[in-house]
């Protein structure tokens, strides 16, 4: 049962790095690359968790949904904003927010 489940989120994992790396210079896209991964991540600890017949892993997994949902609700908010700015999301029109 946590061979499937890490085989699954492996791919999860895989394309969510994939995204980042390939996703181009859009902010949507980089951003849903790392949802992926976090889901990626929260699926390793709900396995673990059904493995070792602990909740532990669940409780953590709760923590994770709510982080990534404060994390969604302000990236959405800073892509909407930089947008109305800009008329873009590309990233590198945003190089001079760096300094």
């Amino acid at each position: 049962m946590l061979d499937t489940v890490l085989a699954g989120l492996s791919g999860l994992w895989a394309g969510g790095s994939y995204l980042l790396s390939q996703g181009g210079p859009n902010v949507i896209m980089l951003l849903i690359g790392i949802e992926i991964m976090l889901n990626a991540a929260m699926l390793a600890f709900v396995g673990g968790s059904c493995h070792w017949g602990m909740a532990d892993g669940q409780v953590f997994a709760l923590m994770i949904m709510a982080m990534t949902s404060a994390e969604v609700s302000l990236a959405l908010a800073l892509v909407v904003y930089l947008h109305r700015r800009r008329n873009t999301v590309d990233v590198d029109e945003f190089r001079e927010l760096r300094d």
